[in-house]
């Protein structure tokens, strides 16, 4: 099993990543917001795709103008560092 990380290496880990992502219970958070759905749904489409390349998938939700995802270990019970090394990999990919 992957190991949780503490509540300062999550700080740590937090601190590398684009400034919306946000921590939600046991999980980090980011919304990104677009003009339309087509848009969102790309994105959606793009994280999905990345996560399943990477063998850790995102909890994606989406709508008209926005995409958010959320990302922990559910077989760790919470965030590894596998959870943010998808962070990094999805910010370099929307910016």
């Amino acid at each position: 099993m992957t190991a949780l990380l503490t509540e300062t290496e999550i700080a740590a880990q937090l601190t590398g990543l684009h400034p919306d992502w946000q921590r939600a219970d046991g999980a980090i958070r980011r919304r990104l917001t677009f003009r339309n759905f087509a848009r969102a749904m790309q994105a959606a489409n793009a994280a999905g795709w990345l996560g399943e390349r990477e063998g850790h998938h995102p909890d994606i939700a989406f709508g008209w103008g926005y995409c958010d995802l959320i990302l922990t270990s559910h077989e760790a019970g919470g965030l590894t560092a596998g959870d943010f090394a998808l962070a990094l990999k999805l910010d370099r990919l929307f910016g």
